[in-house]
This record gives structure tokens, C-alpha cells and sequence, in this order.
């Protein structure tokens, strides 16, 4: 299946994510997870572009809807006996996500509630329209965990940005952050958790555009408990930003935090 310019164009203008600008609690990841096959960018793609066509604003959208429209091309054990992704993620034999396990971790912390069962929760409730969470994307592009950048081979000359990475983000950037914080600053969610993110000190001045008064805080990580990050009130809202992410790096154990503990102390932290 090939990619559609006119869908790839709306899915880069206007696809944020998954849930409801409505959540208390936001994720904002760096960008959108996927990609390695053509054929699972393309059903993104089509999919958003069918379904919210009529989209002119930032748009979050049914994450569980979305997964039953996209087939899973790899071969792997991990995901041989699965057709979709909504199988791999949502449906009874679903397997856990390694990143949203923690994020759910993080919502029972801040929230002071005991933790459920995990995988439970990511099929019945996670990042629904209904949930505490909303999952964002700074960048919108699927990319894998490899950071390959595939898109450079598209055959389209009318997205000479996407020759690179680096082009492609100097692109999006500023539109894809102003839309972030004005829903911020509209929806005002109560916290809001910018993680893996690269160039801390850009984020804080496209923050300080939008909210002049903010002043951010550096807290030090505290070994397997909380990544080092960044902290400032925009108006009600908590904003944290880290360079870390909700995973083990290289599965080594040492590279990881508590999510639910980091959860509990941004909820005393001020």
C-alpha cells in the first residue's frame, strides 16, 4: 500500500495523539511509535485522513479505533499470532506495552490510588476518551525504535522537508508546540509529562512564549526512583519535562525509574 500525499499532509497537520483533550493527565511523547513497514504507515495515514477528514485543528483521536485498522506486517514471536495492532495491544491476548505500563504506573501515583492490574487497565481504559490520560505526540511522523528515518525515500517532491530528520522537526516544530500549549492553556489539564525529549532549553522558550510568567525548576534524579527534570505551573496546570523515558534503555536495569513513585512526587512537588 502506498502513501497518499493528501493523507500524509493531514496526518502531519493536524494527528496529536490519542484520547481527549479533556484528560487531567497528559503525555506528551517525542513522537509517534511504528513505522518500520510502509504498509502500517499507510493504514495510519488512511485511516486518520477518512475519519477525520473535516479535521482543521489539532486532533486527538480513538487509539483502539485506529489499531483495528492497522494490520501488523512484522514477523516476530512477539507478534506472529496477532493480525492488527488492536489484537497486540487491546484485545484478551493482548501483551503489555513496556512504556504504557509505566505511564499507567504514573497515573496511580499522582492520582494516590493503589495500582490495578496493568495490562487490565491498558486494554479497558488506557488513553481512551474516557480515561485520565491523553497519549500526545511532539512529533507526528511514525518512527521506529531504531530512529531509521525511512522517509527520505518517499517519492514526493512537494515534502522536500522529509529528506531528513532534521528538517522534518525544524518543519513541524513550531506548529506542533504552539498547538500543545494553546490546548494547555484552553483545556488547562492538571499536569502534563513531556518525556524523552531532546532539546530541553527550546521547549522552555516555546513554553515562555505562551506563558510569560512560567519559571522552571530542575530536580536531580534520585537512582531507580525519578529521572531528573524540569518543572513549572502554567496558570492550574503542572508542566514536567526529562529527557528520560518510561522504558529501560538497552533493558539494562539501571536505566530505569519508578513511574509510580516519579507519579506521587510530582503530585507534592511545587
Amino acid at each position: 500500500m502506498l502513501i497518499q500525499p493528501h493523507a500524509l499532509q493531514h496526518w502531519i497537520d493536524h494527528f496529536f495523539g490519542y484520547g481527549s483533550w479533556n484528560s487531567k493527565i497528559w503525555f506528551i511523547g517525542y513522537e509517534e511509535g511504528g513505522g518500520e513497514q510502509p504498509e502500517e504507515v499507510a493504514q495510519k495515514f488512511n485511516y486518520f485522513y477518512d475519519k477525520h477528514r473535516s479535521a482543521r485543528i489539532a486532533t486527538l483521536c480513538d487509539i483502539r479505533e485506529l489499531y483495528q485498522h492497522v494490520p501488523i506486517e512484522l514477523d516476530g514471536s512477539k507478534t506472529s499470532n496477532y493480525k492488527t495492532l488492536f489484537e497486540y495491544r487491546f484485545d484478551k491476548r493482548s501483551a503489555l506495552h513496556g512504556s504504557w505500563k509505566n505511564l499507567i504506573a504514573f497515573v496511580h501515583g499522582y492520582r494516590g490510588k493503589k495500582l490495578p492490574d496493568l495490562l487490565s487497565y491498558q486494554k479497558d481504559f488506557f488513553a481512551s476518551r474516557s480515561s485520565h490520560e491523553a497519549l500526545i505526540q511532539l512529533y507526528p511522523l511514525p518512527s521506529p525504535h531504531n530512529h531509521a528515518w525511512y522517509y527520505a525515500w518517499l517519492n514526493m517532491p512537494e515534502f522536500g522537508f522529509l529528506k531528513s530528520r532534521t528538517l522534518y522537526q525544524q518543519h513541524v516544530y513550531q506548529h506542533r508546540i504552539k498547538s500543545i500549549l494553546n490546548n494547555i492553556k484552553t483545556h488547562r489539564p492538571e499536569v502534563v509529562i513531556m518525556y524523552g525529549m531532546d532539546n530541553i532549553n527550546v521547549l522552555k522558550e516555546s513554553v515562555q512564549e505562551i506563558f510569560p510568567a512560567a519559571k522552571f525548576k530542575m530536580i536531580k534524579a534520585v537512582k531507580l526512583q525519578t529521572p531528573q527534570h524540569h518543572i513549572a505551573e502554567l496558570n492550574t496546570t503542572r508542566l514536567v519535562i526529562t529527557t528520560q523515558i518510561p522504558t529501560l534503555r538497552h533493558n539494562r536495569v539501571e536505566s530505569g525509574f519508578d513511574w509510580e513513585y516519579f507519579g506521587k512526587m510530582v503530585g507534592v512537588e511545587s
